[in-house]
């Protein structure tokens, strides 16, 4: 039975509303704010454990086979007023559910697979990471490795733009990318430097057959210069027009479709 809340107020409102707006306040409480839903509802069957789950009137009765799946694993839930919907929402039009759930312990990077591996290096704009995520996900990249200081994995706009891909991909975590390369390469990957230098190797001549990381950098900077010379090759986009680069997510596509196609060597020349 739904508990009722109509205050903006009440304190678990101010602590769901704090955790959509907060990544500090995230991680201190170990918990994110997720809404929309089908949002929510891809958190729960991926075995996220909603600790509460907050939902309109109108939501029950427009989205009831979402949050039938929702609500089967919550552990508490409550109806809201729309005034309480608009206070937590991130978005123009609300759906009016919401849950919070738990973040994921933190996975060891030696348990990372050897298999195929985005790892992207002071990533910045959610946009950019929840669509890599995406891409990622679709293409069927065994994980991500987050390296340095990325924007929060659990932003509203990170977990939106990943469509749910956050709760059903592997993403690790590591402070220096140079530094995780050395024991990766140890551990049999082969590892490719994402680089706007045409003297690179055009990533549509390499060949991937070996388990391979593709590192992707900063939207402004690029990899850090350490992190590119760590890395076993250099590899770039080929690009006819006159742009100099892409952002990061539309490079990352382009690099993991590539990556992802069989009978490539990912070697020089």
């Amino acid at each position: 039975m739904a508990q009722l809340i109509i205050s903006r107020k009440n304190d678990l409102v101010k602590q769901a509303a704090k955790l959509g707006q907060s990544a500090s306040f995230r991680r201190q409480e170990g918990l994110f704010l997720a809404e929309g839903a089908r949002l929510c509802a891809d958190a729960a069957d991926s075995g996220a454990v909603p600790a509460r789950v907050f939902y309109t009137a109108r939501a029950r009765e427009k989205y009831a086979p979402y949050l039938e799946r929702i609500l089967a694993r919550a552990q508490e839930v409550f109806e809201i007023s729309e005034p309480v919907a608009e206070l937590l929402s991130e978005t123009r039009s609300s759906q009016g559910v919401f849950c919070l759930c738990r973040m994921e312990a933190e996975r060891e990077l030696s348990n990372l697979p050897l298999a195929h591996c985005l790892a992207l290096e002071r990533i910045q704009d959610p946009g950019n990471l929840g669509a890599a995520l995406r891409t990622a996900e679709a293409l069927g990249v065994s994980s991500v490795l987050l390296a340095g200081e990325c924007c929060d994995l659990y932003s509203p706009k990170v977990l939106r733009a990943s469509m749910g891909a956050v709760f059903r991909l592997p993403v690790f975590f590591c402070g220096a990318l140079p530094q995780a390369l050395a024991a990766l390469h140890r551990r049999g990957f082969f590892s490719c430097a994402a680089v706007p230098d045409p003297a690179a190797l055009p990533v549509t001549e390499a060949d991937f057959s070996r388990p391979c990381l593709m590192a992707v950098g900063n939207e402004g900077n690029g990899l850090a210069e350490e992190t590119a010379a760590a890395c076993t090759l250099r590899v770039t986009i080929p690009m006819q027009g006159r742009a100099e680069s892409l952002n990061a997510a539309s490079s990352a596509a382009i690099l993991m479709w590539e990556m992802m196609r069989p009978g490539r060597d990912c070697r020089e020349g």
